[in-house]
C-alpha cells in the first residue's frame, strides 16, 4: 500500500508537471506592436516573428519566470522603403542583434487579474531594467496577457547615427502586446 501511494504521488506529480510544461504562445492570436512619432506623425508597425517560454504559476505568481524575445529583423512598417531601413545598423542591426529579449526577474500580483512584470529589456545588446503592467484574462484555455510599454529608443541606441536627433523622429516609443497564452491554470 505504501508503495502504491508513494507511485500516485510520483505520478500525480510528473502530470502536474507536465501540465504546467506545456505552457506556450499561440503566435497566430499573439501581436507586438510598436508606435512613434516622425515629425509629430504617429507611425506605427508591428514585429511578425516572437516567442516566448512561459512558466506562469497561478497560485505563486511571484514564483513565474518570463522569456520573451522578438526577431527584430521580422519588423514591418507597411512602406518597403522603411522596412528596409529597419534592419540597418542605426537601427535594429540585425546582423549583429537579430534578436531583443526580456527576461523576468519578478511578477507582483496586483489583483482583478493584474500584474507587475519587472525584469530586463535587451535591445541591440543594451540592457535596461523595466516595469511591466500585465492585465491577464482567460477565455476557455487560453489566457490573454496585455500590456504597453513606454520606452525611449535612443537607450537602446535604436536610430543611432544620423537618426539620434528627436526632431525628425521622437525618442518616445510604445510597444503594445497582446499574448494568447494555452496551458496557464485558473486564474
Amino acid at each position: 500500500m505504501k508503495a502504491l501511494f508513494s507511485s500516485a504521488l510520483i505520478v500525480a506529480a510528473f502530470i502536474g508537471s507536465a501540465a504546467h510544461a506545456e505552457q506556450a504562445l499561440v503566435a497566430a492570436q499573439s501581436a507586438v506592436n510598436f508606435e512613434a512619432r516622425q515629425m509629430g506623425v504617429p507611425i506605427k508597425g508591428h514585429f511578425k516573428k516572437f516567442d516566448a517560454k512561459i512558466n506562469f504559476d497561478t497560485a505563486k505568481p511571484e514564483a513565474s519566470k518570463i522569456h520573451f524575445t522578438v526577431d527584430t529583423g521580422s519588423a514591418t512598417m507597411g512602406a518597403k522603403e522603411t522596412d528596409a531601413e529597419l534592419p540597418k545598423a542605426d537601427w535594429f542591426n540585425v546582423a549583429k542583434f537579430p534578436q531583443a529579449t526580456f527576461d523576468s526577474s519578478a511578477v507582483k500580483p496586483l489583483g482583478g487579474g493584474k500584474y507587475q512584470v519587472d525584469g530586463t529589456l535587451t535591445i541591440k545588446g543594451n540592457a535596461q531594467k523595466v516595469s511591466l503592467p500585465v492585465q491577464l484574462a482567460q477565455s476557455g484555455a487560453t489566457t490573454t496577457a496585455t500590456g504597453t510599454l513606454p520606452l525611449k529608443r535612443l537607450a537602446f541606441k535604436i536610430g543611432d547615427g544620423d537618426w539620434a536627433d528627436t526632431s525628425m523622429v521622437a525618442d518616445e516609443v510604445t510597444v503594445q502586446f497582446k499574448l494568447a497564452l494555452t496551458g496557464v491554470g485558473k486564474l
